[in-house]
């Protein structure tokens, strides 16, 4: 085989049309050797190559007789000596840090460690065992594909419906999608799925991890899984598992065909990424990329003791970010997601990881100011989950401009509230309005307040509403994982019921959230499934199971249909009135010098909140009228959008309650377009109420009502 020095850029595996360069990164590694093999379960390499050239740390090679398809991975010499923060051992194959394909899975053996599992000295020992047979083996790829006019779409975040969704637990179970698809990539792409999503009217997928993960040996000894995929060990690889054809990497096609046809169907693509740690653990833990590359640069370990790592994360380690190399591995790997495979955001797992410079979070970090100045990351929707375990560590606000937040505030709040609890009304105001106390002095807006009620990680909206604790028997560790987050109302019977009245209380529960949800200023994100009452039986931390406990389930009962009507009406209420999705806080302002405010809290009895309203810990309802423009905006048809004035009424109260609906002009009348309490399904009538009377709201529930134009008849509305 002809060998030639190469190029030390770009790093990893590059096809130029005539032959493939070979260059990795170690500052502290005293020899390189490239490993080829024919497949993904070789065990032995077919040829094995030392990197003589070294640039800038850098080791390099090009190799002219190479081709896409071809299977590889490194072994690298160095010291070991854990005490000093090294651990190189050349027994250990190693996948690229910059694998843009990666084949097969681990397979977990004893050999898969630097260290002699069983030794006294642990971590200390050095195993001398091949591990070339379990590994997964790097892929070389072509980059080349037909993305046409394909381009980012750019949905405006005023305009974002985020709905978070598992590739393969959205499909495994539809009946219309074909079997060897689902639970692909590809099955996205299938018209049952395209429809699903443009009649629920969301405009943006977040797809959990789909960078190549590693299953925890814990989790496979006992027959689970690592489901959702928060272990990555290829920064630059789609999981080849959720592919239809694995082989030689052609799941990356099938990645990028997804994409294209989801933007066909307006629909962006946000990837939840997890830069914060790898899936190599603590001091214990495998030797499988980063830590035989190069532990001392890509691992923050503990000053005075360079055996262990700083573990921000509760997963063992912490990515070095504060290293020039391991900060441009991610950069390059963000950089790659959006211009090659054309995704539109991202979604960053335990991102005050990212933020701490030393010890302290920063948001002046290196990663902020890198990212902020960058010319194609900085037009990408880049969302923070806003906290870390570290001390210090939970900074929901405090992420500077140009990001958004899953706000955890905004979550627990309105739980709160829904279920019932006192005292929730002033920090309800601020939640429902975009969270201005959180991200107004900042110069940020409503839309950096991504709001949700439920996610992966925790109970579905069904169970939110059903279950009083968490019952994760399941996992297998007696129940102690997860938290027991239930903040809301259970109608008193933990669990399935057959009592209809319950039944019904918890559907209503339901739309309350969503429509809360989709009410509320900022970005909403439904988790998916709760349009159709996903069920998880329970079980709030399913991370571990793929099995139907986690699958969508498509054989829908008339209660999911009738939910998944009304989040539909909800989507389509938002999209048509501007001022639910407001660019700017309100202030307050009177409207074109009208005598009307932009926005207004009354009091069930119209007379507006006082202070001590607002700090009374028995009131729990109240209503929010929002005043719009005459002309906000106009539709994908070029046609106006009028933006009428609404009013939200609020009852969290368990018994009914009067309401005098606000006059605040002569003769005003208002139209009901939304009811909790009647599956928020349209009336054979057209509902006009008058203005100044009063009208009982039933317990437990929201209606949202627009004034009625003046001059306007029923068949005007």
């Amino acid at each position: 085989m002809r060998i030639w020095p190469g190029k030390p850029y770009p790093l990893g595996a590059t096809w130029d049309g005539e032959g493939v360069n070979f260059a990795i990164f170690s500052e502290n590694a005293t020899a390189v050797e490239l490993c080829l093999f024919d497949g993904p379960d070789s065990d032995r390499d077919s040829a094995r190559i030392r990197l003589a050239e070294q640039t800038d740390q850098v080791w390099h090679v090009y190799l002219p007789e190479v081709r896409p398809g071809q299977h590889y991975g490194y072994r690298i010499h160095g010291p070991y000596e854990p005490e000093a923060g090294h651990r190189f051992n050349p027994n250990n194959l190693l996948i690229d840090p910059y694998a843009k394909s990666i084949a097969g899975t681990l397979q977990w053996s004893d050999a898969m460690f630097g260290y002699t599992i069983g030794d006294p000295k642990a971590d200390l020992s050095f195993n001398t065992r091949d591990n070339a047979g379990n590994m997964p083996k790097c892929v070389v790829i072509d980059q080349a594909f037909t993305w046409g006019g394909d381009q980012l779409l750019k949905t405006p975040w005023d305009k974002t419906i985020i709905y978070e969704v598992h590739v393969k637990g959205f499909t495994a179970r539809h009946p219309d999608v074909p079997e060897p698809m689902r639970g692909t990539y590809s099955a996205l792409t299938t018209p049952a799925v395209i429809d699903h999503l443009l009649a629920l009217g969301v405009t943006a997928i977040e797809l959990l991890p789909v960078q190549h993960f590693v299953c925890d040996r814990h989790l496979c000894d006992r027959g689970l899984t690592n489901y959702w995929g928060y272990n990555t060990i290829g920064f630059l690889a789609p999981d080849s598992r959720y592919a239809t054809s694995p082989v030689r990497g052609r799941h990356v096609r099938e990645f990028k065909s997804m994409v294209k046809t989801l933007h066909s169907a307006g629909v962006e693509v946000i990837l939840d990424v997890v830069y914060n740690h790898t899936a190599e653990g603590n001091h214990l833990g495998p030797t499988l990329s980063f830590r035989g590359v190069d532990n001392a640069t890509y691992y923050r370990l503990v000053a005075d003791n360079k055996r262990y790592y700083m573990d921000y994360t509760g997963c063992g380690n912490t990515l070095n970010v504060t290293h020039p190399r391991t900060l441009q591995l991610i950069m390059d790997s963000l950089r790659y997601w959006v211009t090659e495979m054309h995704v539109d955001g991202f979604r960053f797992d335990l991102a005050s990881t990212l933020a701490r410079e030393v010890h302290a979070v920063d948001r002046l970090s290196a990663f902020f100011d890198i990212l902020h100045q960058d010319p194609i990351l900085s037009q990408v929707k880049l969302i923070a989950e806003p906290w870390d375990v570290g001390e210090g560590g939970y900074q929901v606000g405090n992420f500077p401009v140009g990001w958004a937040e899953w706000n955890g505030k905004y979550r627990d709040t309105i739980r709160r509230y829904v279920k019932g609890d006192g005292g929730q009304v002033a920090e309800l105001g601020y939640r429902l309005t975009g969270s201005s106390d959180l991200y107004g002095m900042s110069g940020r807006r409503p839309f950096a307040s991504v709001n949700f009620v439920t996610a992966h990680d925790g109970f579905t909206l069904h169970d939110l509403v059903s279950y009083d604790h968490k019952h994760n028997e399941a996992n297998g560790e007696n129940n102690c994982d997860g938290t027991d987050d239930n903040l809301s109302w259970n109608g008193g019977v933990e669990g399935p019921t057959a009592d209809p009245a319950i039944n019904e209380l918890r559907e209503r529960q339901k739309r309350n959230f969503l429509a809360l949800l989709l009410l509320s200023q900022g970005v909403p994100m439904i988790c998916g499934g709760d349009e159709i009452g996903r069920t998880q039986q329970g079980n709030n931390n399913a991370y571990c199971q793929d099995n139907e406990l986690s699958w969508y389930d498509w054989k829908l009962d008339r209660a999911a249909r009738e939910l998944m009507v009304f989040t539909q009406r909800l989507v389509g209420l938002r999209k048509n009135h501007p001022v639910l999705r407001r660019r700017r806080f309100f202030q307050g302002r009177r409207i074109h010098g009208s005598e009307v405010k932009d926005i207004s809290w009354l009091r069930p009895d119209g007379q507006g909140m006082t202070d001590e309203d607002w700090n009374k810990g028995s009131v729990r309802s109240l209503m929010l009228r929002l005043a719009g423009d005459a002309i906000a905006e106009t539709d994908e048809k070029g046609r106006a959008i009028v933006d009428d004035t609404l009013l939200i009424l609020l009852n969290a109260h368990d018994t009914p309650l009067p309401f005098t609906l606000p006059a605040h002009k002569r003769g005003v009348r208002w139209h009901q377009l939304l009811d909790t309490d009647a599956k928020g399904v349209s009336p054979k009538y057209v509902t006009v109420l008058k203005g100044g009377e009063r009208y009982e709201i039933e317990a437990r529930s929201v209606r949202v009502l627009r004034v009625v134009p003046a001059g306007a008849t029923r068949r005007d509305l």
